[in-house]
């Protein structure tokens, strides 16, 4: 199996696709000002308790408060909260971590208004994203998650993955990671470590160190609150963190500063591989080079269609995530009802695996079959979505069919679920039913490039259209696009962009900088 990312950077986005033979499994889509993200350590101040619900809500500095429940303050609180106190005390010299003491835990069966009050200061981590009407989820149990491990301030173990099983491997970790941890911490160690040699769990253990450090100079520096301390890695590293294996056959990235993050983070992590991270420079957006953007618009959306005229109907609700499987216009199998259900069902299995990786649904997942009659059958639809599922980092949960045939799944949410709108609206119209002529579209366009060219005085850019519009503007024995370049030079280059609708347009100078050429009724 070959393995592709292929990250999209924008002025206002960054878009972020994993291939795995050449489809489309993984997708994440978030603005470039984005103001939260999992990971995101925060000096917050507690703004209401809620002694009925053991929790209180803490203002992080976003419009809907943020819920830190009793349980979530974790063990260690008093340690962090007494070490919160040292820092703030002197803001020219730093309390030395090391030095530092473990408080006795705190207790589980207490409550949270005898243990915090309005106003105070707390050291909180965001663990859950906003969701739908809810605000984000805390922890006061800080971590600096890595490849190879988690490090956890005012932990005093050295655990190590289930999943590696081998008793040696496990010992020789456990031993390892001991030897180079520094005092009042502790380490988590993930399946990944497994194998690793001491050089590279000791690189990683100095980069998650230096996170910790920076954040405490933070806390000792800044004086307002809340107070944003310790930012997460952009999305693009984030997600490679969690995803690289040394599998990939390359990484592409459009923008300079992302492919320089990448290599530094690749370089710590695996130097030999630093090779496949590239910088694409082709003229063509790098979404449709990779068929990314034509997958997207096929993927997403209420209706999904698979194999041979079946599909899925996709419904998003406040609790819950409901899917339809639909045989359509499927040819029947020359088997009978009972086999032609069945591998509609199969191939239901196949594609919503897939669609619950790329929209990264979570919550509750309810999933209603094709009746089958054969219990044998039903037995090899479960276990087919279960081994569609391993592939799958979220924590989740698969219950067999229930005798009305449907299928209930659980799957780990911390971020609102994918939901690219793959409908067009109208760039002309607006939505209004009515348009331009559209035979007036090329000369729209050129009065454009009259003003780009001969009022703003850029001679050298770039215009995205349609494929349809470029195949247009490109065809005959003196073209559109020739007679533009004799009138207007040839800095004039056409570029189809299948992300675009008919009749939209942008453009863009020889930096690849957008340029806003729309006029005031197009922006409505």
């Amino acid at each position: 199996m070959t393995s592709e990312v292929i990250i999209d950077v924008q002025p206002k986005k960054i878009s972020i696709a994993l291939l795995e033979d050449k489809s489309l499994v993984e997708y994440q889509d978030e603005p470039r000002t984005a103001s939260f993200s999992v990971g995101n350590i925060y000096v917050a101040k507690v703004k209401k308790l809620m002694p009925g619900l053991n929790a209180c809500f803490v203002d992080v500095g976003f419009e809907r408060d943020a819920f830190l429940h009793y349980l979530d303050l974790g063990t260690q609180f008093s340690s962090y909260e007494k070490y919160l106190k040292q820092v703030q005390s002197d803001r020219k010299k730093l309390f030395p971590f090391n030095k530092a003491t473990r408080l006795p835990d705190l207790k589980k069966d207490g409550s949270v208004q005898n243990t915090l009050k309005v106003g105070q200061e707390v050291l909180v981590q965001i663990v859950k994203e906003p969701i739908s009407t809810k605000g984000p989820r805390l922890t006061c149990d800080l971590s600096f998650a890595g490849r190879y491990m988690v490090l956890i301030p005012f932990y005093d173990k050295v655990s190590v993955s289930s999943k590696i099983k081998k008793g040696e491997e496990r010992t020789r970790l456990k031993q390892l990671i001991q030897s180079i941890t520094p005092k009042n911490f502790g380490v988590i160690v993930r399946t990944s470590a497994e194998g690793k040699r001491v050089a590279e769990l000791d690189a990683e253990m100095k980069v998650l160190l230096s996170r910790w450090d920076e954040a405490i100079k933070q806390v000792q520096k800044t004086t307002a609150r809340p107070q944003l301390v310790f930012e997460e890695t952009s999305r693009a590293v984030a997600l490679l963190r969690d995803l690289f294996n040394p599998s990939y056959d390359g990484i592409y990235v459009n923008d300079d500063d992302i492919l320089k993050q990448i290599k530094d983070y690749v370089g710590i992590i695996a130097p030999d591989k630093v090779g496949i991270v590239k910088k694409y420079t082709g003229t063509v957006p790098i979404f449709d080079n990779f068929n990314v953007t034509k997958q997207i618009k096929s993927s997403f959306g209420k209706t999904v269609n698979y194999k041979r005229g079946a599909y899925l109907i996709i419904e998003h609700t406040e609790a819950l995530h409901v899917v339809d499987v639909n045989s359509g216009n499927r040819t029947r199998s020359e088997n009978g009802q009972e086999q032609n259900a069945l591998e509609v069902n199969l191939g239901a299995a196949d594609e919503l695996a897939r669609q619950l990786r790329l929209r990264d649904m979570g919550g509750i997942i309810v999933v209603d079959f094709i009746d089958m009659n054969l219990a044998e059958d039903r037995q090899m639809l479960y276990e087919r979505m279960c081994k569609n599922m391993q592939k799958d980092r979220a924590r989740h949960n698969i219950l067999p069919l229930s005798k009305f045939g449907l299928m209930q799944i659980t799957r780990q949410r911390v971020r609102p679920a994918m939901d690219v709108n793959v409908e067009e609206t109208c760039p002309t119209c607006f939505g209004k039913g009515k348009i331009k002529s559209s035979i007036l579209f090329t000369d729209q366009l050129e009065s454009k490039i009259d003003q780009l060219v001969n009022k703003i005085g850029i001679s050298k850019f770039k215009l995205h259209v349609h494929p349809y519009v470029a195949a247009y503007i490109n065809s005959g024995f003196v073209s559109i696009k020739r007679q533009w370049q004799m009138k207007y030079g040839f800095g004039v280059r056409i570029v189809a962009s299948e992300k675009l609708a008919f009749l939209q347009y942008e453009f863009y100078d020889r930096e690849g900088n957008f340029i806003d050429m729309k006029e005031e009724i197009e922006t409505k």
